[in-house]
């Protein structure tokens, strides 16, 4: 069996944007335009494609990301099937308790669309998402949606593309008409405006641009141009010396300048009123890059530990990144892989450089949202789903066994809350950690863990919100009832000095005996550029939040020991010396110790290093961190005082303020403990027409009264 379409016309791609920006919506007119859908399913009406979970129809928000095969032939095609692209489009989650999906999906993917709202222009989570988008360096076109909204402003939106997110923006398009009078969009490339008419928008109709737009056009038209020609030489100074150059050049080049992240040209419309998102997809075929144009993927060789890369071709060896793990009521646990290079068969044999295993891949699926399609085979360049591995978690490599490699590992973000959870019954009991286990397995930023000393089981996520969607599949997914405490912040402890300790364990019970001595330095861990990271001399280990220096010399410690002396440098920071919160951003120094030659071992190590630390630490001035919400809130001005007054009695710093339409904008950085029920009291406060959104932003110290009540606390 062959490949049925060419690498060259196939598309990764994701639409990401804030919540309520409209991605959903544009991701449904795009399945009616392909032909994936034969009806648009709206958000507000509870029937769109990629939103399937019960929970997401019920809250009209996505939660997790859905996967879509399509294809499309570009509308100045002429219908011409040779022309026929596949796109693989990933929706994703908009709010930021589900910020892991589009942290994941990009990680996968190889371009993406930005919606923006046309009356809010960038919002706290686009700036997020478009974070996450340059660090995995994944070229982005953008969409300035809803611009048949009241309030819609094009350019007000595209002046906050350029004043928050990047200076390469470009406007591709300009909209005719805003708000109620919103008709079409102006290209500026073809110098044609655009009407969309017939059922749904259906019929693409290309015009002359109305006399009142021309001067307009002809203005941003250059600006595009000059943006274009930056991208050769040669056409440049052709360019300067009066010619401009042809359109088949122009999309060339502009395509140069997508793939390579310097240019992200803006489009315009209202996917909502069914305008301007073919031209979109026609952008997507002609400015983001094919598997072929990004460059080979990086991992390393778990053999030898050296560089290795693998290209998107179906005849190098298969490698495939495991990105998302979904539990399926129908065919058991999914795994979400992108192919990178070479093919796989259903029933074949893949290897995981992590579990040093193989698996057996029982049936390959091709997702349509929550329906499946089964295929015999994937190539390179593909995303798909795999039924039947049992030890795969997300960021799993599968590879060739014969030529393995490690491609880079997803990093994901800490979870900021925790609560209680405990079964109602006993028949739930057993029920509740299968299911807690199944869903921490499907979402990296979910943590399940028990307190020892209560006996108590702790959940910790995102944010209210994220545990509050768990807590409701356990019930609906899992049939499991529980009872859930109040949400909990997820505070840690740092040290603020210097110390040093030695821990020393000896125990004799006759026979062989434990010995074990290690003494050490402890100092908080300083942040370093890329460039100190990679020149960490041999000796020094960075984990997230820990540091390890082992300057152990001439054997006083036999290095088959060592290992054990850092996990027990690990446990005993797992454990916090002032209420028991975990220990993080510390640097321990092993420098010195000693051993016996019949009864030292492994754990006897292990004891002494945990007791080290902790007593290190206690000496090394630690404090309680907490974590701080980067806050927005949209509110009417007449109550703005109020809400302006409420922050700051939450310990909250304002940052700034700014209009948007008739409301105005607060932005502040506030501590999360002081957040919780917030959305109620605003309600109350603003007569229920303000609304805000709140994001991690970083841990700071806690003042001295805080600390001193949450350590009560927790005695």
């Amino acid at each position: 069996m062959e490949r049925d379409y060419p690498l060259e016309k196939v598309r990764n791609i994701g639409i990401i944007a804030h919540i309520d920006a409209g991605k959903t919506t544009t991701t449904e007119r795009v399945l009616f335009y392909t032909g994936v859908s034969h009806k648009i399913g709206e958000v507000h009406e509870g029937d769109t494609v990629t939103d399937w979970m019960e929970q997401e129809r019920e809250r009209g928000i996505t939660i997790t990301s859905a996967a879509v095969t399509c294809f499309w032939v570009p509308t100045y095609a002429g219908g011409d099937v040779s022309k026929k692209h596949r796109f693989n489009i990933i929706d994703t989650p908009g709010h930021i308790d589900f910020t892991v999906e589009v942290k994941r999906s990009l990680r996968v993917l190889d371009g993406a669309v930005v919606v923006f709202d046309g009356v809010a222009g960038v919002e706290p989570q686009s700036e997020t998402n478009w974070r996450y988008a340059d660090e995995a360096k994944v070229p982005r076109i953008c969409f300035i949606n809803k611009l048949d909204r009241t309030g819609a402003s094009f350019e007000h939106s595209y002046a906050t593309i350029l004043d928050r997110l990047t200076k390469k923006a470009v406007r591709a398009q300009i909209p005719i008409g805003l708000e109620e009078k919103h008709e079409g969009v102006i290209d500026l490339l073809t110098m044609k405006a655009y009407y969309f008419e017939g059922e749904m928008g259906s019929i693409v109709r290309e015009a002359e641009i109305p006399a009142e737009f021309k001067a307009e056009a002809e203005r941003y038209r250059n600006e595009l141009i000059e943006k274009i020609v930056e991208q050769d030489d040669t056409t440049m100074n052709e360019y300067l010396e009066g010619m401009t150059p042809e359109l088949p050049t122009l999309k060339k080049l502009l395509r140069k300048g997508v793939i390579a992240n310097q240019i992200f040209p803006v489009f315009a419309g209202s996917a909502l009123k069914n305008k301007g998102v073919q031209l979109v997809l026609d952008a997507v075929v002609d400015y983001l890059p094919s598997p072929l144009d990004i460059p080979p993927v990086a991992g390393i060789d778990p053999n030898t530990d050296e560089q290795a890369t693998r290209h998107a071709s179906d005849t190098e060896p298969f490698s495939a990144l495991a990105f998302k793990v979904a539990a399926d009521p129908f065919v058991g646990q999914l795994i979400f892989f992108r192919v990178y290079s070479g093919t796989l068969s259903a029933g074949s044999y893949v290897y995981n450089p992590r579990t040093r295993n193989k698996e057996r891949i029982g049936r390959i699926v091709r997702m349509h949202a929550n329906d499946r399609e089964e295929v015999k085979k994937v190539y390179a360049g593909e995303i798909a789903a795999a039924v039947g591995l049992k030890d795969t978690i997300t960021s799993d490599t599968l590879c060739d066994e014969e030529h393995p490699i490690e491609l880079d590992r997803i990093v994901f973000p800490e979870p900021v809350i925790s609560m209680r959870i405990e079964p109602k019954t006993k028949a739930d009991q057993e029920k509740m950690g299968l299911a807690l286990n199944r869903l921490a397995q499907e979402d990296p930023t979910f943590k399940v863990s028990s307190d020892n000393e209560a006996g108590e089981t702790i959940i910790s996520g995102m944010g209210e919100l994220h545990l509050e969607i768990i807590v409701d599949r356990m019930k609906r997914e899992f049939s499991v009832e529980a009872n859930v405490g109040k949400p909990q912040v997820a505070y840690r402890e740092t040290i603020t000095d210097k110390s040093e300790a030695e821990g020393k364990y000896i125990k004799q019970s006759g026979g062989r005996g434990n010995y074990g001595h290690v003494k050490i330095r402890v100092s908080p861990m300083k942040a370093l550029t890329k460039e100190e990271l990679e020149d960490l001399p041999k000796n020094t280990k960075r984990l997230e939040g820990f540091e390890f220096v082992n300057n152990i010399k001439g054997g006083v410690i036999p290095q088959e020991y060592i290992p054990a002396c850092e996990k027990g440098f690990r446990e005993g920071l797992d454990r916090g010396v002032l209420a028991g919160f975990k220990l993080v951003n510390v640097s321990v120094d092993l420098w010195d110790g000693s051993y016996h030659e019949v009864d030292s071992n492994e754990m006897a190590f292990k004891i002494a290093a945990s007791m080290a630390v902790q007593d290190a630490c206690r000496k090394a001035k630690p404090v309680i961190l907490e974590p701080m919400m980067r806050v927005e809130v949209v509110t009417p001005e007449k109550f703005m005082g109020d809400v302006t007054g409420n922050l700051s009695s939450k310990r909250g710093l304002i940052e700034g303020m700014e209009d948007r339409g008739m409301n105005k904008v607060i932005k502040a950085v506030v501590p999360l403990s002081e957040m919780f029920g917030y959305m109620t009291s605003l309600r109350s406060m603003t007569e229920g027409r303000a609304s805000f959104t709140m994001e991690f932003l970083r841990y700071d110290i806690v003042p001295q009264n805080v600390a001193e009540t949450v350590i009560a606390a927790r005695k």
